[in-house]
């Protein structure tokens, strides 16, 4: 059947992939890990075993072996010849992957807190070329791009693959009710009597042009609208996913159809990989039940090069999902950018748009720097009245954002009394204010540390741990500690 007139149709590669185990066979996994190597899993590492675990990056059923991984990077398709663009790989350092041994070894995978999520059987140890696959994949080497960035610069050198045995999936405290797995989501659609499902990908926060083009996406297919926003790692710099699936439920609950609208978030570690991630949202949407996709301009782009042009071009994410649409068994509905049109009061593709006429919009930056930072609603043609609320109490003016501010010198060189000037003078204009004085954080925070080299560096690292904090949480902060190295500080 064509991915027009499907119902809940195969997922990629024909199978709908779950690693879980049954209880018994976690607990004799959690009990016969005591004796293997535990691997502690990055952020991007856990985003991508819950994918794996849940059928997500079906018909993965692990992190990829060299064969797979290499005619991924090569020519986006496993060994076997199915399509998938994007290597998942688990990266481990050069010391534990001696430890391992192909064919015997078995790795427990644990989250942050030392809990085992997974068993993993190691088929294959070896160390990439991280730089020749940054070029592969993102058809870049540049430190500006974050995707290749990350793979040259953040990963570790050697990569293992294997099977997983799934022990549970990772724990989420934040808006449980909207997770949900690709079998309980097709499920889902079952029940609804949904055979047309469009999903929408989204990292930012959606505005008014956002709504307009799902809308218009779903009436112009015949299709259910599912928002699918990410809440996984994104783009460095992204609004936090807490802010946006806030914004995302007041628009659920207030403008869309509850009965012809679904809000699912989706734990993805984007690459900012432009055309190849568009392939990839198109295949892992497609394992959640969705046959449409909307593809706009610059797909998943990391934005501008270090010469101010696109890393891609801005067609070419839609033309080739286009060109594999039917393999995937997903239909790209690819739109433009949406302009507002002040004397029609309305929405319209920038391309449909005489050019005479006078259109509005506000850039990403424009939003920072014309408004949030300056405390100013945003209006109401470009965004929900719920939506600038959320954004100006997440963002708040920079008059009443965080800082820190660093006094830095030899002893008796007068850091402290200008800080307590400082200070005085930023609470007599309404701040709260903290100060992070160097003898006083040795007497409480680095109580115990001597004066080597390596503990003072602990007790900098220290106050500057404190101090971010403090920032984050829109607070005031000075420090005055002779901070003789310029490498800590």
């Amino acid at each position: 059947m064509s991915a027009s007139t499907s119902h809940l149709n195969a997922p990629h590669g024909g199978e709908l992939v779950n690693l879980l185990v049954s209880p018994e066979k976690a607990g004799e996994l959690k009990a016969h890990s005591r004796q293997w190597p535990s691997w502690d899993l990055t952020a991007r590492q856990i985003c991508d075993l819950e994918l794996l675990m849940s059928g997500g990056f079906s018909p993965l059923r692990g992190f990829m072996n060299q064969a797979d991984y290499e005619g991924v990077c090569h020519q986006m398709r496993l060994a076997s010849g199915v399509l998938w663009p994007m290597p998942i790989t688990l990266d481990v350092g050069e010391e534990f992957a001696k430890k391992l041994t192909p064919g015997s070894s078995k790795v427990a995978l644990r989250d942050a807190e030392g809990v085992m999520l997974a068993g993993l059987q190691v088929e294959q140890v070896w160390q990439a070329d991280r730089a020749a696959e940054a070029k592969a994949v993102f058809n870049s080497t540049s430190k500006a791009h974050p995707g290749a960035d990350y793979t040259m610069n953040k990963s570790n050198p050697w990569y293992v693959g294997g099977t997983i045995e799934a022990v549970q999936a990772p724990s989420h405290y934040d808006f449980g009710t909207l997770r949900f797995t690709p079998a309980e989501l097709r499920a889902e659609f079952a029940r609804l009597g949904w055979r047309r499902v469009v999903a929408f990908q989204t990292r930012n926060p959606m505005h008014r042009a956002h709504e307009e083009l799902t809308k218009r996406a779903a009436q112009e297919s015949g299709a259910n609208l599912l928002l699918n926003p990410v809440v996984g790692m994104t783009k460095p710099g992204d609004v936090d996913h807490y802010t946006r699936v806030r914004i995302y439920k007041a628009l659920i609950e207030n403008y869309y159809d509850p009965n012809t609208t679904l809000l699912s978030l989706l734990p993805l570690a984007m690459r900012m990989a432009g055309p190849r991630e568009a392939i990839w949202h198109a295949i892992i949407r497609r394992n959640f039940g969705a046959n449409h996709f909307i593809v706009g301009r610059d797909h998943a782009g990391p934005g501008k090069n270090s010469k101010g042009k696109p890393f891609y071009d801005p067609a070419a994410a839609r033309e080739l999902l286009k060109k594999h649409g039917g393999e995937i068994g997903v239909k790209c509905l690819p739109y433009e950018e949406m302009v507002y049109l002040a004397d029609e009061d309305r929405y319209e593709q920038v391309t449909d748009v005489q050019p005479n006429r006078k259109v509005f919009s506000i850039s990403g930056t424009q939003v920072r720097d014309n408004y949030l930072t300056k405390g100013r609603l945003l209006p109401s043609w470009f965004t929900r009245k719920e939506t600038a609320e959320i954004l100006s109490s997440a963002y708040p003016a920079r008059n009443k954002q965080g800082f820190c501010i660093w006094f830095t010198g030899l002893p008796s060189a007068g850091k402290s009394t200008i800080a307590d000037i400082l200070t005085v003078m930023l609470m007599e204009h309404g701040r709260q204010v903290t100060i992070l004085d160097g003898d006083v954080v040795r007497t409480h925070l680095s109580k115990g540390l001597g004066f080597s080299r390596e503990d003072r560096d602990t007790n900098i690292v220290r106050i500057g741990y404190v101090a971010s904090e403090i920032v984050r949480h829109h607070g005031a902060v000075v420090c005055a500690a002779v901070s003789p190295y310029r490498e800590t500080r």
